[in-house]
């Protein structure tokens, strides 16, 4: 039995199935638990303290005692929430149970994830809980691109735990590698997207062989119609947890948007990232693969360093881009978000959905607008960003082009203000009389912004949220025009075309040749970079520089009215290499507002010696 919809496409109050239990819960006076609260086994306990968990998230407080108690789970909490601990754990601690009165090896749990980074993300975050416990504890990951012979080798020693994408886990149930009859645990992460991503089909027939006994977990950040159907699919009566956890007083996500032309995305982009408006570490979002060399291209003509991550890079190499930016030794991300939520607000399904436009559209003029189609090029479709990637650490979110509907602005804008921190995202809208005025910087996704941005200031309202505008003085701006634009004109479809073969090439090269080398070696990972230069059409060194004629008389603060300047983390003093700190307005050694004396003007010198 399927329940309606309300206009926010989640699950209408009051019109749950029969012996569902929903338990709607908006954080404040809740009861302050501790994972030691939970019984838990002390080897995972000592794990937890040493990945720095002092206490359970609102998700963890809620899902972890149910699941313990062999419950059926559906969990909906905002990204950053905790929802991966709050399933593995409970999972760690019934293997570790059932281990001590039993000898069989039989597969414990099976954990369904919709992207290849999100599989090998769960693995670590197995690992890194299982850490005292490794040897009882024997995880693998079938979404890596292997063979059937290497799958089935990882499968017949009967793994305690298998993470693996729908469709490789459906494959190796057909040819017997993995069997589901003994399975205890059946988990459902980002639960939404896994319907999304195609894997309609491959779900039902899981569905078809997973026993009614398999407690199962279902996770998500919406309660939307695909998690609906879901738990009509894998689900008897679920616990239901709606969660809602507030923003601390400074916590939580900024939000500004920028009306430009579409050249003038990538001027404001240049004096941005070159001027440091705003610092920090960031990913930028464009509408797809050529998007992003044609900005990486266009950054290093001013010596702005940056990675790419999308769908055409081997998955090693995506995995180590996000390790390594986790790791601080990347600022920059530029990625495509390709598996984005297309057309979602306006489809036919509008009405169905409670969407607001679509439905009025529909009465109008009696029928909806179909979905847009956009270009499909050779891509990995087990490939995803803007979800279940844990980016560390990200100060802002930098939507360079305009998502299409506001539920991916929503899922874009989860990757900064994660676990509790401050954040920033700055989007760029292009007005419609300014669209195609620049034909080599045009996107087929920027028709619709002022419509999307609309809808997402609307969506946003609903939850508490405010998008302001961010200004810039034009008049400022303009003084950057020149060297911006002859950038652009370097950055050729030429240029891009043979950047995406050589960029290509040589991640192939890491990804495949190495990996054996690596596997033996792992220290020498962390000198392999993916940040290098791709050349222009052609280079112009003094581009790096920024003339103190270009900039405004009061600084570059004069650029825009937004006093925005770093987005911090936390709140700490700054530190050098030797550990000193630096206090603002400080004097003496060590100090930054210590002057070094000059000996032509004070006339003091100390002499070398002999």
């Amino acid at each position: 039995m399927k329940r309606k919809l309300d206009q926010n496409d989640e699950p209408a109050p009051g019109e749950n199935a029969v012996g569902d239990e929903k338990i709607s819960h908006h954080a404040g006076g809740q009861i302050e638990l501790s994972f030691s609260d939970f019984d838990l086994d002390p080897r995972l306990l000592q794990a937890l303290a040493k990945q720095k968990f002092r206490k359970p998230t609102l998700v963890q407080q809620k899902a972890i005692p149910l699941a313990l108690d062999m419950k059926d789970v559906l969990a909906k909490a905002k990204t950053g929430s905790g929802k991966t601990a709050a399933y593995v754990l409970p999972i760690l601690q019934s293997i570790l149970q059932r281990k001590r009165t039993s000898t069989d090896k039989l597969v414990a749990a099976l954990i369904l994830v919709p992207t290849r980074e999100l599989a090998d993300q769960v693995l670590k975050v197995v690992g890194e809980f299982a850490a005292y416990c490794f040897n009882e504890i024997r995880a693998v990951n079938l979404a890596d691109k292997q063979s059937d012979t290497v799958q089935r080798a990882l499968l017949s020693g009967a793994p305690d735990i298998v993470v693996s994408t729908p469709t490789k886990a459906l494959a190796n149930v057909q040819s017997g590698a993995l069997s589901p009859d003994k399975l205890s645990y059946l988990v459902l992460d980002e639960a939404d997207l896994v319907m999304s991503y195609g894997y309609e089909d491959d779900l039902q027939k899981i569905a078809q062989v997973i026993p009614t006994s398999t407690q199962k977990m279902l996770t998500s950040a919406t309660l939307s119609s695909e998690v609906d159907s879901l738990k009509g699919l894998f689900c008897r009566n679920p616990m239901m947890l709606d969660l809602e956890e507030p923003d601390e007083e400074g916590e939580g996500v900024a939000q500004y948007y920028t009306k430009c032309g579409e050249d003038e995305k990538f001027i404001l982009a240049y004096i941005i990232m070159k001027l440091k408006l705003i610092k920090g570490k960031c990913i930028i979002f464009v509408s797809d693969v050529d998007r992003c060399y044609r900005l990486k291209l266009f950054f290093e003509q001013f010596g702005i360093r940056s990675c790419v991550l999308n769908s055409q890079l081997p998955v090693n190499s995506r995995i180590h881009v996000v390790e390594e930016f986790n790791r601080n030794v990347y600022d920059i991300i530029i990625a495509s978000d390709e598996h984005e939520v297309i057309g979602d607000e306006d489809s036919p399904q509008a009405e169905k959905n409670g969407d607001e436009d679509g439905a009025d559209r529909k009465k109008e003029t009696g029928k909806s607008r179909p979905k847009k189609k956009r270009k499909t090029s050779r891509r990995d479709k087990e490939y995803g960003v803007s979800r279940g990637i844990d980016f560390r650490n990200v100060a802002y979110v930098f939507n360079f082009d305009l998502p299409t509907s506001s539920r991916s602005y929503t899922h874009r804008i989860g990757r900064t203000a994660r676990a509790g921190r401050n954040g920033m995202a700055l989007s760029f809208v292009v007005p419609k009389d300014l669209y195609r005025k620049h034909p080599p910087t045009t996107t087929e996704t920027a028709e619709d912004d002022e419509k999307v941005l609309s809808k997402i200031i609307k969506h946003q309202e609903k939850k508490g949220k405010e998008m302001k505008p961010y200004t810039f003085d034009m008049a400022q701006v303009n003084n950057f025009r020149y060297r911006a634009n002859d950038a652009l004109r370097a950055v050729t479809k030429v240029a891009i075309r043979e950047a995406r073969t050589r960029e290509l090439r040589q991640e192939l090269i890491k990804s495949e040749k190495l990996k054996r080398h690596f596997e033996e070696n792992p220290t020498e990972l962390r000198h392999l970079r993916h940040d290098g230069e791709l050349r222009a059409a052609r280079t112009q060194p003094h581009l790096k520089h920024v003339p103190d004629y270009l900039l405004p008389k009061d600084g570059r603060k004069a650029l825009t009215s937004e006093e925005i300047g770093y987005v911090s983390l936390r709140k700490h003093d700054a530190k050098d290499r030797k550990g000193r700190v630096f206090r603002k307005g400080g004097k003496g050694r060590g100090t930054k507002g210590a002057r070094r004396s000059d000996p032509l003007k004070s006339f003091k010198m100390k002499s070398k010696g002999k």
